[in-house]
């Protein structure tokens, strides 16, 4: 698999009839090795390994209904309270981050209302801050620390 901007993690990955799958320690399961389930995999690992974010606050594939359609969130991120404060978007790295990728976080936001989003292809990462007030996004330089966001 491709080479991504995080750090490099050891992950147990098996072949099962022709297909590659990596176990996922948040669904504690075998899931099917694509290029975004590589960066989903990376990513989780660094934000619990090197931001602090207790892997127990992290929802996986977090289902939503929106008008009467089913929907998913790659992760949410929970405080302690239990209530969502950040949405995780993945893409495959070939896959550039666009406006349209902003737009559909935005509408599972409709929904879980968090002032926070990270998006990220395992190349480029963006981690932003939601202003209710202006409806505008204001980004981070880095990915926060987990106490960052918590303490907000």
């Amino acid at each position: 698999m491709l080479q991504l901007n995080l750090p490099k993690y050891n992950f147990r990955i098996k072949k099962q009839e022709e297909k590659l799958l990596i176990f996922d320690n948040q669904r504690k399961r075998y899931v099917s090795l694509t290029p975004e389930e590589w960066v989903r995999q990376h990513f989780i690992k660094f934000l619990i390994e090197a931001k602090g974010y207790p892997a127990a606050y992290l929802a996986i594939e977090k289902q939503l209904s929106l008008n009467g359609m089913k929907k998913r969130c790659d992760a949410v991120l929970y405080d302690n309270n239990a209530k969502p404060v950040m949405i995780i978007e993945f893409k495959a790295p070939n896959v550039p981050i666009s406006q349209a990728t902003f737009d559909q976080v935005a509408v599972y936001n409709s929904k879980l209302n968090v002032e926070f989003f990270i998006i990220s292809n395992g190349i480029e990462h963006f981690c932003c801050k939601v202003n209710a007030k202006t409806a505008r996004y204001e980004f981070f330089s880095e990915i926060p620390d987990f106490y960052l966001i918590i303490n907000r």
